[in-house]
């Protein structure tokens, strides 16, 4: 405004009657937020659930890296990704593939690219995620069939085979393991084979499994594995891999219809991951930590890191059932890799795992409505200085909601187990 001299004006921060630069600006007030030095706790939790994990220092140096997506170093990176990821996979098949997503994208890459509208897909069901397989196929308004397995045991071969007869299905899905209630599919094998029998392409979740237990994928014939970054492989949450076998790459091949999921059809993939080009703008920092996490993997080789699994795995059983507490899942079904532990009738999983956050600042998880509470040992969640510090707290926890444990007996049977060595008394597949 122009003031009685003619001179340009500027209305004083005093002037009640000025509007305000919120009023008058075109856009949104920029929100005032709490910066993550506040919302953090001062102690960082111990990562002890059903995942995500514990990541090696080298994994989260990696993942503070940002490269171009394109070009020869990254062709470099993902060509040795893809050859560790054949070495954790077992198989020779070149059809190996990252995925920008968690591993539930790579089961719908798997499910999308295999499974077409109207065919017919048997899905063994046992529980939460191998439900989530066959509720994607439906989305693809495929023909599905579902042997439902009760959610305490592991599927059986002969029930398995009376579904294939009664269905005669173009594509079998299963997990290796339940993550939401701890059951091991342990006849995945012989499953794997009798369905290639059957002339079924045989699709697995091995989002818990790969890397803490034996998976063969060309031996056992199977078609396409799927895992997250973010359990096993103790990388980072948002990268996940997944192999076909040569079998299932020509049924993808040979599609003429195009895929619903633009970003997750494989043959699109295939530009970044095996012909250096463009498909969408890759997680650079994600692929970097993978990488470190399969080198770390390799390094230490699949049977020591399998033997390394089992012994924490059954030496943290033994401890929780000396403190007096109960497995949810039978011996014979039992899943090592993510292990369910039945939580006392006063008490309800919420309880405990926001007690044992909040008081001893270790993190493990519930279980998707059952009464259960869930402690993972998946890749660094297997050292022995995380088991002893979880089972103290989960013991101390139970202490503390009023629930009558043994912990001295419990933490003995825990060093106990963890210097047994692994291949003494285990069963042929448990580990």
């Amino acid at each position: 405004m122009l003031d009685v001299s003619g001179s340009l004006s500027v209305p004083s921060v005093l002037d009640a009657d000025a509007p305000s630069p919120a009023a008058t600006s075109p856009y949104l007030s920029a929100p005032v937020v709490r910066p993550l030095s506040e919302i953090l706790p001062d102690d960082p939790l111990l990562m002890m659930g059903a995942g995500p994990v514990p990541i090696p220092d080298a994994v989260a140096r990696a993942n503070s890296v940002v490269i171009n997506h394109l070009g020869t170093t990254m062709s470099t990176i993902i060509t040795q990704v893809k050859e560790m990821a054949r070495y954790v996979f077992q198989t020779r098949s070149n059809w190996v593939l990252g995925v920008a997503g968690p591993g539930s994208a790579a089961m719908e890459m798997a499910i999308s690219n295999l499974v077409r509208p109207q065919s017919k897909v048997l899905c063994v069901v046992n529980g939460f995620f191998s439900a989530r397989m066959a509720e994607m196929s439906r989305r693809l308004n495929a023909d599905v069939a579902i042997l439902e397995i009760d959610g305490h045991r592991a599927a059986m071969l002969d029930e398995v085979e009376a579904a294939l007869l009664a269905h005669r299905p173009e594509c079998l899905t299963i997990v290796q393991g339940e993550t939401s209630n701890t059951v091991f599919n342990r006849e995945l094998p012989a499953i794997a084979r009798l369905a290639k029998r059957h002339g079924c392409l045989v699709i697995v979740d091995a989002v818990c499994t790969l890397s803490t237990m034996p998976l063969d994928m060309d031996t056992w014939q199977i078609d396409a594995v799927i895992t997250g970054g973010q359990k096993g492989l103790s990388s980072i949450p948002g990268v996940s891999l997944i192999a076909f076998s040569d079998e299932a790459w020509e049924r993808i091949a040979q599609r003429t219809d195009s895929n619903s999921h633009w970003c997750l059809d494989a043959r699109l993939a295939t530009n970044f991951w095996h012909k250096g080009s463009y498909h969408y703008t890759a997680p650079v920092s994600g692929v970097l930590a993978l990488h470190e996490a399969l080198r770390l993997v390799c390094a230490e080789t699949l049977p020591a890191r399998f033997e390394r699994h089992a012994r924490c795995s059954l030496a943290l059983q033994q401890s929780i059932e000396a403190m007096g507490l109960q497995l949810f899942a039978p011996t014979a079904s039992r899943l090592n890799s993510v292990v369910g532990i039945e939580v006392p009738r006063a008490l309800d999983n919420g309880q405990v795992c926001a007690h044992i956050s909040e008081r001893y600042h270790v993190e493990i998880s519930g279980s998707f409505g059952l009464p259960v509470v869930r402690i993972g040992q998946m890749g660094e969640q297997c050292r022995s200085h995380n088991l002893f510090r979880t089972v103290h707290a989960l013991g101390s926890t139970m202490r503390d909601l009023g629930v009558k444990v043994d912990l001295p007996t419990s933490m003995a049977a825990l060093e106990k187990g963890l210097q047994i060595p692994a291949h003494r008394g285990i069963a042929p597949g448990a580990i």
